[in-house]
C-alpha cells in the first residue's frame, strides 16, 4: 500500500495469468518510487507552548505547534490536510516510530499551531521527545520533521522537598541604602557514580547565577523573570549532569538582592533579603536514583564582593546600579577544594509563594556596543560617549590606587553627568587593576563619566552588552528611504531595551514597572516583529496575579500605609472605590457604570455610559 493504494502486480506462469496482490508498507521502494519524496511541505521549528525544546515546563497539557518549509521552492499552492504527532519518553523508540506516550493518528486539518496534548498523563521531572509528519494537498506523506524534546518540571507543589534558605541579613530601608552584599552559597556531596541525568530547578526572590564544580550553568543573565513576589516565584531547570561526576560535587548559588528588597513586595512571611529554593535528583545510567539535593540549613553561605548600589525602587536612591570591591574576591569559592569551615549556614524562610516554572525565554546578552568617543574633562575624569542609548550591561578594564573606589556614571542626557541616580562602583585590589562587570543590575544611559583612574581609558577597554528577553525575530523591513528605516530600526531598538524579564517596562532607569499601557500600546510592533507568544502568556499569568488589587503608589516602605490606606496595595474594594465611583458620575453629571481597572502603579477609570458618546457626537 502507498500513500493508501493498493499496488496490484499480474504477471505469467505456464502461459497461465496469475493475479498476486503486492501490498506495500512504507518501504524503501515507496521512497523511490511514489511515496514520501513527493510530498510538497515538511514540518519544520517545532515548538512546545511556543518555546523550542524547553526544560521543565509544568503545563500538563501542551500545546505543540509547527511551520512548513516547501520541498520544491518555485512551486505553488503547497498545503497542509493532514497531521500526525508521535510522543515517546524513550528517544530510540520514537526513532523507530513508537509512541508510548501519544500517537494523534493521523488527523485531518490544516492546524499547526497550538495543537493540545491528549496522550498519556505526563510524569514530573520527566523527558520527552516528539516528531511531526504530515499529508500536502494531493495526500503524499511527507518525511518525519527533525525530533524535538520537552521535559516536565514538578506539577505539584508538594513535590518541593527544598526549603527557602537565605542569610541572616534583613534589608532595613529605615537605615538608608542597601548593606547586604550578594550571598554566595555552596552544598558539597558524594556521588557514587557518574549521573546521567539531572535538572537542577531554581527558584529565588531577587536573581541567581547557577555554579557546579566551578562552572557557570547556562548563558542567561539576571534569572529568573519579573514575577509578583507577593504570590508567585519562577523556577527555571538547570542541566547538570555533564558538569557532575563520581566522587565529591559541590553546586554553587550567587544570588543577587535586586527584587528581593522591592518595597510593594514586602509581605508577613518574607523578610527584605535575597532567598533560593532549589533541588535536583540525580540518575544514573540506568536511570537508577544516586541522590536528591535539596537546599536547607546545611548549605554555607558568605558575602560576595558583589552589592546593590541603592534600594531597588522609585525615587531616591533609585534602581543604583553596583559595587564591586575586588580586594574580597574569592576566585574558588565555587570549586571542590575551597575549604568552606568558616562560612555560615544558611538561614530558613518559609514565604508563602506558589512556585511555578518559568515558562519564557530567559535573558540574554544581545549586541555589542563599542565606545564612539573618550573626551577628558577639566576635573580629571573621562566622559565616555557609546553611541546610543541603551539599557544593559558595561564591561571595563580599569587602573586606579589599591583601595581607591572607581565610579561610573551613566547618563541619557548629554549635558548631565549623571541621570536617575545610575551609576557603578569598583573597589581597587591589592594588584591596583581589576575588570568591572556588571551581574545583577543593570543600567541605561548613552554618557558614562569615569572617574578615579590612573590611566587614561582606551576604546578597546570598554564595551557594551544590550540585554533583553531571548524571543526570536519573525521578519525583517529595508526600503529605499533611509528615514523610513531609520525609524523601524529605531522602533526595534526601543522595543528590545524595554523588554526584560518576560514584560515590557516603563522606563529601564526609572521605574522598572510592568505597566499595563505600555504592553499593550506596543503589542503590535512586537508581536509583527518578534516571536512573542511566550513572552505574553507569561505576561498575562502577571496580571492574574496582581488582579483585584489597588496600585501600589507613595511610600510603601511606610508599614503604617503601606497595604493599608487607598492606593497601596491592599485588596480592591471598600468605601474608597465606592465613593471614587460616585464621584466620577457626579462630576460626569451622568448615571451608569464605572469600571475600575487597577495597575500596579496608577489606575484608570473608565466610563461605560451610553449618554457619554451620544453628549460627544452632539
Amino acid at each position: 500500500m502507498l500513500n493508501g493504494n493498493e499496488i496490484k502486480v499480474s504477471f505469467m506462469i505456464q502461459n497461465k495469468p496469475i493475479a498476486v496482490v503486492f501490498i506495500f508498507v512504507l518501504t524503501a521502494l515507496s521512497y523511490l518510487s511514489f511515496g514520501q519524496s513527493k510530498c510538497s511541505i515538511i514540518p519544520t521549528e517545532l515548538t512546545c507552548e511556543y518555546l523550542e525544546n524547553p526544560t521543565g515546563i509544568d503545563v500538563r497539557q501542551p500545546r505543540f505547534s509547527w511551520k512548513l518549509s516547501a520541498t520544491d521552492s518555485q512551486a505553488f499552492a503547497q498545503k497542509q490536510t493532514a497531521y500526525r504527532i508521535m510522543i515517546s519518553a524513550d528517544k530510540k523508540q520514537l526513532k523507530k516510530d513508537k509512541a508510548d506516550v501519544w500517537n494523534s493518528r493521523w488527523v485531518s486539518s490544516d492546524e499547526m499551531i497550538l495543537i493540545p496534548f491528549q496522550g498519556k498523563s505526563l510524569q514530573s521531572d520527566k523527558d520527552y521527545w516528539w516528531k511531526v509528519q504530515v499529508k500536502d494537498e494531493k495526500g503524499f506523506i511527507s518525511d518525519f520533521s527533525q525530533t524535538a524534546h520537552f521535559s516536565a518540571g514538578l506539577f505539584n507543589q508538594n513535590e518541593w522537598s527544598a526549603k527557602w534558605i537565605g542569610t541572616d541579613e534583613i534589608f532595613d530601608p529605615y537605615k538608608g541604602f542597601n548593606k547586604i552584599r550578594d550571598p554566595w552559597f555552596r552544598k558539597v556531596f558524594n556521588l557514587n557514580s557518574k549521573p546521567h541525568k539531572a535538572l537542577l530547578y531554581v527558584a529565588s526572590i531577587g536573581y541567581h547565577e547557577v555554579y557546579v564544580n566551578g562552572e557557570k550553568i547556562d548563558n542567561h543573565v539576571l534569572a529568573p523573570a519579573v514575577s509578583d513576589h507577593t504570590k508567585r516565584a519562577r523556577y527555571i531547570a538547570y542541566d547538570i549532569s555533564k558538569a557532575l561526576k563520581k566522587g565529591e560535587n559541590v553546586i554553587g548559588l550567587w544570588l543577587g538582592v535586586s527584587w528581593s528588597i522591592f518595597a510593594p513586595y514586602v509581605t508577613k512571611d518574607k523578610p527584605r533579603t535575597p532567598m533560593v529554593v532549589a533541588q535536583t535528583d540525580i540518575y544514573g545510567k540506568k536511570n537508577n536514583k544516586l541522590a536528591r539535593i535539596i537546599t536547607d540549613e546545611t548549605w554555607k553561605t558568605h558575602p560576595s564582593p558583589n552589592m546593590l548600589i541603592g534600594n531597588w525602587g522609585f525615587g531616591a536612591g533609585g534602581y543604583g546600579g553596583e559595587l564591586w570591591n575586588d580586594s574580597l574576591q574569592v576566585s574558588d569559592w565555587n570549586q571542590i577544594v575551597f575549604n568552606d569551615n568558616s562560612w555560615k549556614q544558611a538561614t530558613g524562610y518559609e514565604p508563602m509563594l506558589q512556585i511555578t516554572s518559568q515558562m519564557v525565554e530567559t535573558n540574554i546578552l544581545k549586541d555589542e556596543i563599542l565606545p564612539k568617543e573618550i573626551e577628558k574633562q577639566n576635573d580629571g575624569s573621562y566622559r565616555i560617549d557609546m553611541g546610543v542609548n541603551f539599557a544593559g550591561w558595561i564591561e571595563m578594564n580599569l587602573k586606579g590606587n589599591p583601595g581607591d573606589t572607581i565610579s561610573m556614571l551613566f547618563s541619557e542626557r548629554e549635558q548631565n553627568e549623571m541621570t536617575f541616580g545610575l551609576h557603578n562602583q569598583f573597589v581597587i585590589g591589592p594588584s591596583g587593576k581589576g575588570i568591572f562587570k556588571n551581574r545583577f543590575n543593570y543600567i541605561s544611559g548613552r554618557w558614562i563619566t569615569l572617574k578615579g583612574v590612573t590611566r587614561e581609558p582606551q576604546k578597546e577597554d570598554i564595551k557594551g552588552r544590550m540585554i533583553r528577553t531571548g524571543y526570536l525575530p519573525t521578519t525583517s523591513f529595508e526600503c529605499s528611504d533611509s528615514l523610513q528605516n531609520w525609524i523601524y530600526n529605531t522602533v526595534k531598538w526601543t522595543f528590545e531595551n524595554l523588554s526584560l524579564g518576560g514584560y515590557v517596562v516603563d522606563c529601564p532607569q526609572r521605574e522598572r514597572f510592568g505597566y499595563g499601557g505600555d504592553a499593550h500600546a506596543t503589542s503590535e510592533t512586537g508581536l509583527l516583529n518578534y516571536r512573542l507568544g511566550a513572552f505574553y502568556t507569561k505576561w498575562m499569568q502577571d496580571w492574574r496575579d496582581v488582579q483585584g488589587t489597588e496600585p501600589m503608589v507613595g511610600n510603601m516602605n511606610d508599614t503604617t500605609r503601606a497595604r493599608k490606606m487607598p492606593e497601596s496595595g491592599r485588596f480592591a474594594g471598600g468605601e474608597f472605590y465606592h465613593r471614587q465611583r460616585q464621584h466620577i458620575l457626579e462630576v460626569a453629571g451622568l448615571h451608569g457604570e464605572v469600571l475600575l481597572f487597577r495597575c500596579p502603579g496608577f489606575y484608570i477609570s473608565i466610563m461605560v455610559i451610553n449618554e457619554f458618546f451620544l453628549r460627544i457626537l452632539n
